[in-house]
Formats: structure tokens, C-alpha cells, sequence
């Protein structure tokens, strides 16, 4: 009897051992986000995932910076600024600059396994390629231009690209804004397989209701959401926005739910845009900034929520805290 009664109480501490590691296993990789994302001032955030490692880059605040400010991390809790050879206010200046700094970075990994970027300087739109997040970067275009010049259409702001890559593999680029804080113009043009070349007779204007400026293209299903900011950035009129269509190209009606990200009564979350879109762990997550201070000069902060794509809609959920589940590396 003793024999067996010791056997049995090993066999339950085993049992309670393998469940104990089953669920550190299971909630290692589940952690509550902060809120705000980072300290410092950032906005205009873009991020990827490469080999376990996270990296967002984004605009530095006031108003940008000679240079984006990167941040990596492992655990999306603790992040180490980076900087990274390009793009430079320096590197990125043509005859059709203008004085504006470097702004509203978008990188993406291509088809060929290599990164690259559509980055804001100058008021024109700068493509860049790397082999690693952190470069070393340098321009994708042989003779050092401007993908997109900035007086391609001087009525409107050549600013805010991002790429999008349909189910088919073929690249979409979408950008504009507009002048003195009206009249934003969207414009796309599909990309050829160096994620640089296009034919200047297939740019469309796109533009869907209440659009100013930083779209963001995501596909569910087949439908095409294509997510946006509208208002005044150094203001609480700035919010989020999305519409759909059945291609890329649209037309696009305005979703039921639009816009998803305002101000918020209390005001913590004040002017929320120029977000992104990512996937982990099965949830979908929006990126954005949001005002801390605009009495003298424009500063902001990343923030982080939950996106839901639900019966042809999309919902932003924002509870008191986000909690996150990390993807297995």
C-alpha cells in the first residue's frame, strides 16, 4: 500500500510539474502592451516582423528629423532605439525638395525577400532597399532620385506612401495628401516586380470620402479596405477612417463603422492617425499616434489596439489594457 500510495503521489507530482511547465509554455509569449507603446516622441508608425524581432519605424518628433527614429525589440514591451545609414535629409534632396524633414516611413518585405521603404522628404516620396531591417539601406533607384516627385501633381501633397501586396503577388502604391489642410487627394499605381517601376498612364486617383492624407490598404476576404486619416494632424479632428470596394482600385463607399479611432471623450487619446496594420498571434492590431502637446510645437506618441474585421466591417477595440499573444519563434 505504501508502495503504491508513493507511486501514485509521484505519478500526480509529474502530472502537476508537466502542467505547470504547459502553462508557462502557453503564457510566456501572452503580455499586456503598454500604453502608451514607447516613451518618446514618434509618429507616423511602420512596423515589421524579421526573425523574432520587431522594429517600427516612424517619424520623430516635432515635425521630423534629419533622420526616422527605429525601434527594435524582441518582446514588444522593451524597445531600444536604433538609427539606421538611411534615409537622411542629406541623401534624400532633389531640385523638387522642399524644406520638410524626414517624415511617415512605410516598409514592407518584398517578394524577393528584401525590405524596402516609401518614406516622406522633402514633400516627395523616397524608396529605399535592404537586405535586414537595419539596413544597411540605400536608395532602390540607380540615379538617386524620388520615386515620386514633388511636382507629379503640384495641386496636391506628393507625401504618405504605402505599398500593398495582393493575393496575386502584384504591388500597389498609394499615397497623397493635400495643401494647407484641405483638399487631400489618394492616388495608386501598381508597381513592377522591383517594387520601384511603374507607368506613370496607370496612376489613378482614387480618393474616397473624407480622405486628407496616410492610406493603408488591407485585404480580408475579397474585400479591399482601404483605411485613411482625415482631419488636421495637430488637432483632435484627426481621426481614422476606412472604405471599401471589391479591387484595389475601388470605387469606394465609406464603411458603416467609419471612422474607427477619434477622440476620445476623456481626451487620452487625443487626434489618433497615420496608422498601420499587423497580424500576431492570430489578432489583428492597429499602430497609430496620438497628440501629447501641440501648444508650441507637434508631439506624439505610438499607441496600439485591437482591430476586428467582422460581417463586412471593422471595429477597433480598445480596452483598459491590450493584451497581446507573441507569435512562436
Amino acid at each position: 500500500m505504501t508502495y503504491i500510495f508513493k507511486k501514485s503521489i509521484g505519478a500526480l507530482l509529474l502530472i502537476l510539474v508537466s502542467l505547470l511547465m504547459s502553462c508557462s509554455e502557453k503564457n510566456k509569449n501572452d503580455i499586456v502592451l503598454q500604453d502608451p507603446l514607447i516613451n518618446g516622441d514618434f509618429a507616423d508608425p511602420s512596423i515589421v516582423e524579421h526573425n523574432g524581432k520587431y522594429y517600427i519605424y516612424a517619424t520623430i518628433d516635432p515635425w521630423g528629423a534629419e533622420e526616422l527614429g527605429v525601434l527594435e525589440s524582441d518582446d514588444f514591451v522593451h524597445w531600444e532605439q536604433k538609427h539606421i545609414n538611411w534615409p537622411t535629409k542629406e541623401l534624400c534632396t532633389s531640385e523638387t525638395s522642399n524644406s520638410s524633414n524626414v517624415w511617415a516611413p512605410s516598409v514592407i518585405e518584398g517578394k524577393d525577400g528584401k525590405f524596402y521603404m516609401y518614406v516622406s522628404v522633402g514633400s516627395e516620396v523616397w524608396a529605399g532597399v535592404s537586405e535586414h531591417p537595419l539596413g544597411p539601406w540605400k536608395n532602390a533607384k540607380s540615379d538617386n532620385s524620388p520615386l515620386i516627385k514633388g511636382n507629379m501633381f503640384p495641386e496636391y501633397h506628393m507625401i504618405d506612401a504605402e505599398v500593398f501586396i495582393d493575393d496575386d503577388k502584384q504591388v500597389y502604391l498609394y499615397w497623397g495628401s493635400g495643401l494647407n489642410w484641405v483638399n487631400g487627394h489618394c492616388f495608386v499605381v501598381p508597381l513592377k516586380d522591383d517594387m520601384i517601376s511603374f507607368d506613370e498612364a496607370e496612376i489613378k486617383d482614387i480618393t474616397p470620402p473624407n480622405y486628407f492624407e496616410a492610406p493603408f490598404m488591407v485585404k480580408k476576404g475579397g474585400t479591399y479596405f482601404l483605411m485613411y486619416s482625415d482631419g488636421k494632424c495637430t488637432t483632435e479632428t484627426y481621426k481614422v477612417r476606412y472604405a471599401k470596394a471589391n479591387n484595389p482600385f475601388g470605387p469606394f463607399s465609406e464603411g458603416e463603422n467609419s471612422p474607427v479611432l477619434t477622440t476620445s471623450k476623456d481626451r487620452s487619446t487625443l487626434g489618433p492617425g497615420h496608422h498601420s496594420i499587423f497580424t500576431e498571434g492570430g489578432q489583428d492590431y492597429i499602430l497609430y499616434h496620438r497628440i501629447t502637446n501641440n501648444n508650441d510645437q507637434l508631439y506624439r506618441e505610438l499607441a496600439i489596439d485591437s482591430l476586428n474585421f467582422s460581417k463586412g466591417e471593422i471595429e477597433v477595440v480598445k480596452p483598459l489594457k491590450t493584451m497581446m499573444h507573441l507569435n512562436e519563434n
